[in-house]
C-alpha cells in the first residue's frame, strides 16, 4: 500500500437517485479501509444529486467528489472517463472500485487503460494479505475455479459484483465532506437510441427470478414463463440461446456474458446449465430446476430438481401456487 492510502469507489445514479451497488461497492471500500487506515472517497456524476451525495456519506464515504453536468444525465463513458481520469491522478488512490455493472464494464477497461494499470474484473471477493496487498478474488474458467490476483500496477482497479457484500446500515450521524468539482466535458460521440425506463427489467436486483432455456419449442410458449413470473412475484430470466435466437431482449439474459444475478429464488425451467449460465447464476440462495434430463448440469448445483416436461409442470406449479395465494 503506498502512503496516500486512498481508496475511490465510482457511484452509480440513475434518474438522479443512487442504486444499491453504489452501497455494496462502500461496504467493500469500508472494510478495505478499516484494515488499512484508508480513507473512502466516493465519486458521484449525474445532475440534481446534492441530496443523494449525503446518502454516500451515510453509507461509509469519508469525502465525495461531487460532479454535476446536463450531460451526465445518461452515461457517457467518454466524460466519466475524462473526469476521474484527472481525480485519480491528483489523489493518487491505492483502490479504484466499480461495479460489475453495465456501467462499470464499460467504464473499468476505459479508465485502466488511460492510467496504464491493470484491472480484475467480475470480483467476487476484495481482501488484504498479511503485507497490506490488496488481493482480487474472481472466478475463472466460467467459474470452475477462483483466481486470486495481486495487481503490480496502482491503483488497483476491480469491478465488483452484486451482491457479493452486504450494505451497510445507513448511518445519519456520520459526518464527511461532498466536495463539488468542476465537470470538463468534451462533444459526446455517443448517441442514446433508447432509455431504459424506471419500470424495466432489472435482474441484478430482482429477488425471484425465472428464466427459460433450450427446453421452450417457440418464442410464444415463453407466455408461460411470463405467467409463472407474475405469479410469484418475479421477472424474466433467460439463457443465451434464447437471446440470440432474437426470443427474448439481452437485457433478460442471464450468464458469464449477461447477467450476473443472486436472487433468493432461481427457477431455471428447460436450461441444461452451461458453465457460462451457471457463473451467472450459481450463488442464488435457493435454485429450482426443470428439466426432462435428469444428467443436466444445472442438476449439480440445484436445491429442488424436478425431471419432467416444462409444458405439463409450469402450469401445474402456476395452479398449485395460485391456489395457495387465494
Amino acid at each position: 500500500m503506498t502512503n496516500n492510502k486512498n481508496i475511490i469507489i465510482i457511484a452509480e445514479q440513475q434518474n438522479s437517485k443512487i442504486k444499491s451497488i453504489s452501497y455494496e461497492l462502500l461496504s467493500k471500500g469500508k472494510d478495505i479501509a478499516e484494515k488499512t487506515g484508508a480513507d473512502l472517497f466516493a465519486v458521484l456524476l449525474g445532475e440534481q444529486l446534492d441530496n443523494e451525495a449525503n446518502e454516500l456519506i451515510y453509507y461509509g464515504a469519508d469525502k465525495v467528489f461531487l460532479y454535476q453536468h446536463s450531460s451526465f444525465r445518461d452515461f457517457d463513458p467518454q466524460n466519466f472517463k475524462l473526469n476521474i481520469v484527472n481525480l485519480v491522478q491528483e489523489q493518487k488512490p491505492d483502490l479504484l472500485l466499480l461495479g460489475a455493472s453495465h456501467l462499470g464494464r464499460s467504464l473499468a477497461p476505459r479508465l485502466a487503460a488511460a492510467l496504464q494499470a491493470g484491472l480484475s474484473a467480475d470480483c467476487v471477493g476484495i481482501e488484504v494479505d498479511d503485507e497490506g496487498n490488496i488481493i482480487q478474488i474472481r472466478p475463472a474458467f466460467s467459474g470452475s475455479v477462483l483466481a486470486y490476483v495481486k495487481t503490480k500496477t496502482k491503483p488497483v482497479i476491480a469491478t465488483l459484483r452484486y451482491k457479493s457484500t452486504q450494505s451497510r446500515k445507513r448511518d445519519t450521524s456520520r459526518k464527511g465532506e461532498v466536495i463539488t468539482r468542476e465537470a470538463e466535458t468534451i462533444p459526446s460521440l455517443i448517441t442514446i437510441l433508447r432509455k431504459q425506463k424506471s419500470g424495466d427489467i432489472n435482474l441484478t436486483e430482482a429477488d425471484i427470478i425465472v428464466s427459460g432455456g433450450r427446453g421452450f419449442k417457440k418464442a410464444d410458449d415463453l407466455s408461460i414463463l411470463a405467467e409463472l413470473a407474475k405469479t410469484c412475484g418475479g421477472v424474466i430470466g433467460a439463457s443465451r440461446p434464447l437471446v440470440d435466437d432474437g426470443w427474448i431482449g439481452k437485457e433478460h439474459q442471464v450468464g458469464f456474458s449477461g447477467n450476473t444475478v443472486k436472487p433468493k429464488v432461481y427457477i431455471a425451467c428447460g436450461i441444461s446449465g452451461s458453465s457460462q449460465h451457471l457463473a451467472g447464476m450459481r450463488r442464488s440462495d435457493i435454485i429450482i430446476a426443470i428439466n426432462t434430463d435428469p444428467s443436466a448440469p444445472i442438476f449439480k448445483i440445484a436445491d429442488y430438481g424436478i425431471v419432467g416436461d416444462l409444458y405439463e409442470i409450469v402450469p401445474n406449479l402456476i395452479s398449485e401456487i395460485k391456489g395457495r395465494i387465494l
